[in-house]
């Protein structure tokens, strides 16, 4: 009797091309064909497939990262062996890609983009956590979000969320860095940590702008505005520029910091602006050992700012290790440590944000004639 012997189906070249060819790069949010960046797919006898992406810049921070998304892909799609090589896009490519994306930019920030001022009445109270940590919470809710630091003098973002690289430029905008699945921009990659920012009003109007407008933030769901302490220039461009932000109020049960808080409230209103509610952070500290709660900074902060500005207290965040060590670990400590009483209690106010939309009035107007 005869046996029969099966050959191994060929690895199908047309396969591993398309399932290469889907893979998003991470910072554009697009797949590798529709950007042009898949260049050769070629699988040989054995199945082995040798793979090129033309990168858009050389010194891409993201390569090795692409590099296993493109491995995995090819792999499932059949290869036995993946060989990834890079290239780099030409200036005409590169020039080509941006004015696409530009033409795209309709999709970017706009009316749909829920945008929140997370703002404090003095330094200290740990706004830029609540804001990082919120970010995070919010993403892993399947939403798209964005944090524009624009706490220039005081920036934290990036050690909160452990990144420190430039962005990449394409031909008159920036990509925004990606950490924690949440998008950044702050003037911190521009700078060494320790290298003070010295601007004035004009220069800080500017920096704001760029970030808003020359930044590919793709659509956002939300995006939160790290605001500096008080109701400095900053906060005042940032209304104008961003007339639809809803501003979160950061105190702690401190009269001290709920009495400088209610003048950013006053502010708000003064400029019309809408208050989602108020985040009391430190509203006790928790024993990592124990589990008791002890109100460190009194009580009641939180409470009477939000009877004072007529909106919702959203929640209490306490103190505690969890929060401390991730935030000196540049990991949120909604994604390091979920199951932490600070984490938990920012993931209710993720789940919990209210909508808010501005009222018309006061808010100019395009105006046709027909």
């Amino acid at each position: 009797m005869l046996s029969k012997h099966r050959t191994k189906p060929r690895t199908d070249s047309g396969a591993v091309r398309a399932a290469v060819g889907a893979v998003e790069d991470p910072e554009l949010h697009r797949g590798l064909a529709e950007l042009g960046m898949l260049r050769d797919v070629e699988v040989d006898r054995k199945g082995g497939a040798r793979i090129e992406i033309a990168l858009t810049t050389q010194a891409c921070p993201l390569r090795e990262s692409l590099r296993e998304a493109v491995t995995s892909a090819a792999t499932a799609a059949g290869a036995t062996a993946v060989e990834v090589g890079f290239s780099t896009m030409s200036e005409r490519e590169r020039m080509e890609l941006a004015g696409r994306i530009r033409n795209e930019r309709a999709r970017g920030l706009d009316e749909r983009t829920r945008v929140y001022a997370v703002a404090s009445g003095k330094g200290g109270v740990g706004k830029s956590s609540v804001t990082a940590n919120l970010a995070v919470a919010l993403a892993r809710s399947g939403q798209r979000v964005g944090v524009l630091d624009a706490d220039v003098w005081g920036f934290s973002i990036p050690h909160l969320f452990g990144v420190r690289r430039n962005p990449v430029a394409l031909n008159g905008f920036m990509l925004p860095i990606e950490a924690h699945g949440v998008r950044l921009m702050s003037v911190g990659f521009f700078v060494d940590d320790a290298e003070p920012v010295v601007w004035r009003g004009p220069m800080l109007h500017k920096a704001l702008e760029q970030f808003l407008v020359d930044v590919h933030w793709d659509a956002l769901d939300v995006l939160l505005l790290d605001l500096p302490p008080g109701t400095g220039d900053v906060a005042l461009s940032l209304l104008e520029l961003v007339p639809q932000a809803a501003l979160l109020a950061v105190t702690t049960p401190q009269p001290a910091a709920q009495t400088v808080a209610a003048r950013v409230g006053r502010m708000a209103r003064d400029q019309r602006m809408p208050i989602a509610g108020v985040v009391e952070n430190m509203s006790s500290l928790v024993c990592g050992s124990c589990g008791t709660a002890t109100p460190l900074f009194g009580t009641g902060g939180g409470q009477r700012l939000a009877e004072e500005l007529g909106v919702p207290l959203l929640t209490q965040i306490p103190l505690d290790t969890a929060m401390r060590e991730a935030g000196d670990a540049g990991i949120p400590v909604v994604a390091r440590d979920p199951d932490a009483p600070s984490a938990t209690a920012v993931a209710k106010l993720a789940a919990e944000l209210p909508v808010v939309r501005r009222g018309l009035a006061g808010m100019p107007l395009p105006l046709s004639v027909v």
